[in-house]
């Protein structure tokens, strides 16, 4: 993802320090149940669509803006599948760190066609669920929340 640039204003003075992120991702099915994927450009790997709120943004515009920012695809987000911390922090090649507290929404594809519409990704796609590229274990898990009519997944809390 393109780093915002109030995160550049915050790494001028941070540095490279950890910063812990909200993070938004959304699982976009089509009507034949597919579901919208994107090869990123930064580490090559498909996986869900998804980015950093701007300041002040709701985490469900954050998902129908990032989905059409990467994909040239318009959906809407029917609701909130899972809310999850990254259990270990990410390092850049730049030597900046984040951890990210992920947000992910199910989302309806409405309309546009499916194509890279920006710098982040190298391709984009619909897949079948019985035809996936290979994804991470986290993309997988967020797939299946999305398909499932159960709750809103976290992790159980443990006591003090």
């Amino acid at each position: 993802m393109a780093t915002p640039d109030f995160i550049r204003d915050i790494r001028a003075t941070a540095g490279h320090q950890l910063l812990l992120l909200p993070g938004v991702s959304a699982i976009v099915f089509d009507d034949e149940g597919r579901v919208l994927l994107g090869r990123r450009a930064d580490n090559g790997q498909w996986s869900t669509v998804g980015g950093i709120p701007e300041p002040g943004e709701e985490p469900a515009q954050t998902a129908v803006r990032e989905v059409y920012e990467e994909t040239g695809v318009r959906c809407v987000a029917e609701r909130v599948v899972l809310v999850d911390a990254a259990p270990t922090p990410v390092v850049y090649p730049n030597g900046d760190v984040c951890q990210f507290m992920d947000i992910a929404f199910r989302c309806r594809a409405t309309g546009g066609e499916a194509r890279v519409n920006d710098d982040e990704s190298l391709d984009v796609g619909w897949f079948a669920m019985d035809a996936l590229p290979q994804l991470s274990e986290f993309a997988l898990f967020s797939i299946k929340q999305a398909q499932a009519d159960g709750p809103t997944w976290f992790r159980p809390s443990t006591e003090l």
